[in-house]
């Protein structure tokens, strides 16, 4: 019989930048090989240059700067970056996509999970549960009576949400359950049946920040919304207001913030996210009026599971021949 002789298959190459759950990594050596990066850190940019090169896919995290260097970094080959994160601002998109790279994110799957999280910590910082927290902890004498530790309720206040997306329509369906008003700004009006739904008004950013007893950030990260609430937009807020951040960290000026909390100009801020992160500005970390977790908006179990098996499943479609699942266009 003649000798067999054997046909060589490309097969595709993926590289994940940090370690993802085994469901996703399942899905992507469907149709790769996959590799993942072993440092239990962000990289830097020439680390993540070197370890991605020669990749057809990468699934990224927020951490990790995208852009043409980067690209061309990888070689010609690469056909996607599938962002673990809804938001992309960590992305040069014109430059990735003139060369011709498909680029995802995970929207949807994380609304619920941010929109809990940014009422979590609303009530954390309107009724105080961080300070009377530290004061068991510290094992501080304490009694009840009538004015201990007094807090502030949600009833009848205005909740004003600076882009009602998916996630500002959640906080703004969990606000409407504790009796609060709903209004907005934005770029784009919302739908007509989303207004009416929420009840919802839309004012100008100038008439939000007067109207607000609590302004809650859902916007995304570009030239427009860096340091979108910066001092003279704290300014323009009532001395009662709460401000909440679950969106990203440059959106607020945090030393301005810092500032107009410790002289009263706004009443308290709860935030999920900052400006250099994983440092966090040393004036809000010595304010009690200041709730503050380590980026948990999306921090469930079932979330970032779902969240990684999105960014996999859009990579294998792309790899595969099919359109990604949900694209990021310029």
């Amino acid at each position: 019989m003649p000798g067999r002789t054997s046909v060589e298959v490309d097969v595709s190459e993926v590289v994940v930048t940090r370690t993802v759950p085994e469901a996703a990594l399942a899905a992507l050596r469907d149709v790769a090989d996959v590799r993942v990066c072993d440092q239990d850190r962000p990289l830097t940019p020439e680390e993540l240059r070197a370890a991605v090169r020669g990749a057809d896919g990468v699934v990224t995290m927020l951490h990790d700067r995208i852009d043409g260097e980067f690209v061309e970094a990888v070689g010609p080959q690469l056909k996607v970056v599938a962002n673990v994160a809804v938001g992309y601002d960590n992305i040069d998109v014109p430059a990735v996509t003139e060369r011709g790279v498909a680029i995802t994110n995970t929207p949807g799957v994380l609304t619920d999970a941010t929109a809990d999280l940014a009422f979590g910590l609303l009530l954390s910082v309107t009724r105080r549960l961080g300070e009377g927290e530290r004061l068991l902890r510290s094992r501080t004498p304490w009694n009840f009576h009538l004015g201990f530790m007094l807090g502030t309720g949600l009833q009848g206040k205005t909740l004003g949400i600076v882009g009602l997306g998916g996630i500002g329509q959640a906080v703004a369906r969990r606000a409407r359950a504790f009796g609060m008003h709903i209004a907005y700004s934005g770029r784009r009006r919302a739908a007509q049946e989303v207004e009416a739904e929420l009840d919802a008004r839309h004012l100008s950013q100038d008439e939000l920040l007067r109207t607000a007893d609590v302004l809650s950030l859902h916007c995304p990260l570009n030239e427009h919304t860096h340091h979108l609430i910066d001092g003279a937009a704290l300014a323009r807020m009532k001395p009662t207001a709460i401000v909440v951040n679950t969106s990203r960290g440059p959106v607020i000026d945090e030393k301005a913030l810092a500032e107009a909390l410790k002289d009263g100009r706004v009443a308290g801020a709860a935030l999920d996210v900052f400006e250099n992160e994983p440092e966090v500005e040393p004036g809000l970390l010595e304010l009690d009026n200041v709730a503050i977790a380590p980026h948990l908006g999306s921090a469930t179990t079932e979330t970032r599971t779902a969240m990684a098996e999105l960014a996999a499943r859009n990579v294998a479609a792309v790899l595969t021949g099919q359109p990604p699942l949900t694209p990021v266009t310029a």
